[in-house]
């Protein structure tokens, strides 16, 4: 009797439970949660749900009740943002998806469901958002497809180095980094460092290419190579993989015994050099980072004021200690071109810093692709661009021409005007097409006046009747062609189809073979010990297979030749015999069947008998010599072939 009691109590909680639930799901309405209107569209509904779901999560809210309403919002979110559950919903008052004998048969499992959901067994406890609609926005922004990341990333960089993490919904491990994840993408990107992820479920090809075939994982891109993180997810492990991932000589520390060979190497060199003067004994990512994206137009060095030898450069160049300071230097070395100081230096300002000072002031056409930069080809009449250009002879020390062309071309002040210099002996070509009589001008400089038309070369260009010699009457003059310029372009009457340049600082053949050889290296020594061991298989399967056999056959051989061996003792009296040079022909059976032993020629005699064993069935690696004798000669010859084998080989015969 109690035992019915029991069990009808029983039954009646649960009956009570589930109209409870009944009663709450009823009153459950997705559009009054997000704050939306019947009308509302899928991107209103999306923006509201990304609102709400950043104020009430749980991890960000540390109100009691903000557990139950962030799981309201998820629920609701998933109600509407699915058309076929949301047009059910506004129907029949739920998100089944019909009337009838479906939506009676479902409603156990949407009763079922919804109590689940309620007593806190939903995703949303756990705080895993594996449906991918609920996944926070800073994946979204980043995400990559394998055509953006071929065209588009892979190229980029070469500029500056790429973290990527690839993930997948239901990853319990890629919810756990999240967090980290995120604070690091948001220090990462302001220095400049490139961000994607890679959803492995829709971009199976890309996360196949990047060789990740576990979730989560990081990797980092840097000149189109790819380098695997294999250290604990975490924000200082994720910064030193980011700078590993640069080259090493990207920045040079500069103090009072070098900064006069590091400023003088603008020659050389051809570019610009930068000095950055910090507090911080270890350069700052942000100006390795820039380095990195500027390595082929300056020279980047750093000097720590907080390090005794810096005390001379900082009083000749008059820096405040107290503020960061980047000065950047041209063809002068005692004066810096340009000068920038602020504390918590951005990556924007650094950015407009360097581009205003790529070049120098007159830079030296070392390349094709140098000139397409100074001299750009001209685009409308608006837009015209002249390249003034000094031909003249290499020199170690700066000559009175050239330093007579550059004060003229710091006093310039047109925009539209570029000054460069070519050295003649470099790019003998190119110097010959602008100078209309060599001899005149041999071993003198010359100063053109030019403007490209197109791409293929073509120029009009006007050079000076007489040599520079850098006087106060050459510069009146170029002073005088440059004005009448701005006013007839025509003064331009002469054209040309100028070569291409010889790029003068490209590593010679040997050098270049090297460098391929040894990143050719590097990358097969990332595949096989970090990268992608399933797209190494088939290789190291052949290789290991090859040494195998190789092995092997050295093996066998080796048993092979031991037990020769230790067959190959001969008697005391064949020994005496031998040194005493007596030979005595005896053909015998027993002589006939033994095989030829190691260190000594054995001498059997052919008969119908032997011929199986000694031509047919002949062993690998063993020769056989036949003789054909006559009983009046064979004594003679015998001997005779003897002496002629032991001279040969060091070896005996033996009959």
């Amino acid at each position: 009797m109690e035992v019915r009691k029991l069990s009808i109590s029983w039954q009646f909680l649960i009956v009570l439970v589930l109209i409870l639930q009944i009663l709450s799901a009823l009153d459950f309405d997705p559009y009054r949660v997000l704050g939306v209107s019947r009308t509302a569209s899928q991107a209103d509904i999306k923006k509201a749900y990304k609102k709400l779901a950043r104020e009430w999560h749980p991890d960000k809210n540390k109100d009691p009740g903000a557990e139950d309403k962030f799981i309201q919002i998820s629920k609701a979110y998933e109600i509407l943002s699915n058309e076929e559950k949301r047009s059910n919903y506004d129907q029949y008052g739920d998100a089944g998806e019909n009337q009838g004998y479906q939506k009676q048969q479902q409603q156990r499992e949407y009763r079922f469901r919804h109590f689940h959901e309620n007593f806190y067994f939903d995703e949303s406890f756990f705080h895993f958002p594996f449906n991918s609609e609920r996944r926070d926005s800073i994946d979204e922004k980043y995400l990559l497809h394998f055509s953006h990341y071929v065209n588009e990333v892979v190229p980029d960089s070469f500029k500056k180095p790429y973290l990527i993490k690839i993930t997948s919904d239901w990853c319990f491990s890629c919810i756990h980094i999240e967090p980290v994840w995120k604070e690091v993408v948001q220090e990462l990107e302001e220095v400049g460092v490139g961000i994607g992820v890679v959803h492995a479920g829709y971009e199976r090809r890309l996360a196949h290419h990047l060789g990740a075939h576990s979730t989560p994982s990081i990797l980092g891109i840097i000149n189109g190579k790819i380098s695997f993180f294999h250290n604990a997810v975490v924000r200082e492990n994720l910064r030193q993989f980011v700078e590993s991932l640069l080259p090493g000589n990207l920045v040079e520390k500069v103090t009072n015994k070098n900064y006069v060979r590091f400023l003088s190497g603008w020659q050389q060199e051809n570019k610009p050099h930068v000095l950055l003067f910090d507090q911080t004994p270890v350069v700052p990512l942000l100006y390795k980072l820039t380095a990195f994206a500027y390595k082929d137009y300056l020279s980047f060095g750093y000097v720590y004021v907080g390090l005794r030898g810096t005390e001379e450069m900082t009083r000749r160049y008059n820096i405040n200690i107290y503020a960061p300071t980047l000065l950047v230097f041209k063809e002068h070395i005692n004066k810096p071109a340009d000068v920038i100081q602020a504390r918590g230096m951005k990556k924007q300002i650094i950015d407009d810093f360097i581009t205003h000072n790529k070049y120098l002031l007159a830079a030296r056409l070392t390349s094709q692709r140098l000139f397409h930069e100074l001299c750009p080809v001209k685009r409308s009449h608006r837009q015209r661009k002249y390249c003034v250009v000094l031909l003249t002879a290499e020199t170690t020390k700066l000559s009175k021409p050239f330093e007579a062309f550059l004060s003229f071309a710091l006093a310039n002040t047109q925009d539209t005007v570029r000054f460069v210099h070519v050295y003649s002996n470099r790019q003998q070509e190119f110097a010959d097409t602008l100078l209309p009589d060599s001899e005149a001008f041999q071993g003198k400089s010359a100063v053109s006046i030019l403007e490209r038309r197109n791409t293929a070369g073509r120029v009009v260009y006007k050079t000076l009747e007489d040599p520079w010699t850098g006087s106060e009457s050459d510069k009146f003059v170029l002073l005088g062609y440059l004005d009448q310029l701005r006013k007839d372009p025509a003064l331009l009457s002469s054209e040309a189809v100028l070569p291409d340049l010889t790029d003068e600082l490209a590593p010679v053949f040997l050098l270049r073979w090297f460098y391929s050889a040894s990143d050719y290296i590097s990358d097969c020594w990332d595949s096989i010990f970090h990268n992608n061991w399933r797209e190494m298989m088939p290789l190291l399967s052949l290789i290991f297979s090859a040494l195998f056999i190789l092995f092997g056959t050295v093996i066998v051989q080796a048993f092979s030749d031991s037990n020769d061996e230790r067959e190959s003792s001969p008697p005391d009296k064949e020994e005496a015999q031998e040194k005493t040079g007596k030979t005595e022909p005896s053909f015998t059976k027993e002589n006939s069947s033994k095989i030829p032993k190691k260190g000594f020629v054995e001498v059997t005699e052919l008969t119908d008998v032997t011929y199986t064993s000694n031509l047919v069935r002949l062993r690998p690696g063993h020769m056989n010599v036949v003789l054909i004798l006559s009983n009046s000669t064979k004594t003679s010859l015998l001997q005779k072939f003897a002496l002629e084998v032991y001279t040969f080989t060091g070896k005996i015969i033996r009959w």
